[in-house]
């Protein structure tokens, strides 16, 4: 994920708040048509977090099977608190479907 992209989207609320769901309708025609698109485009995003955290956590990870090499990395854990912080997936594809953000097609 790219740095702009990734500003973008720590940027969003992380607290839940009312939509109106008429204007989410008139953007496809139909709101459930409009949640199956924002529900498609949560789960990409929520891969691609999971993708990236486990990327950065796979660099602190040690291959010894001792218990007594296990120790805290701070590193590791502000990289966790970051991701913590983050607004979920759905409210990130709810932020983009409302700005425009999102591109989707009928078959």
């Amino acid at each position: 994920m790219s740095n702009t992209n990734r500003k973008s989207l720590s940027s969003v609320n992380a607290l839940i708040e009312t939509r109106d769901v008429i204007a989410m309708k008139e953007r496809t025609g139909n709101l459930y048509e409009s949640i199956a698109v924002i529900s498609r485009r949560a789960n990409q995003i929520s891969v691609t977090m999971k993708e990236e955290l486990h990327r950065k956590l796979d660099e602190f990870s040690t291959h010894g099977d001792n218990l007594e090499e296990v120790h805290e990395n701070k590193e590791q854990i502000e990289i966790s608190r970051i991701y913590e912080r983050m607004a979920n997936a759905p409210l990130q594809a709810i932020n983009e479907f409302v700005d425009d953000q999102i591109y989707y097609r009928k078959k």
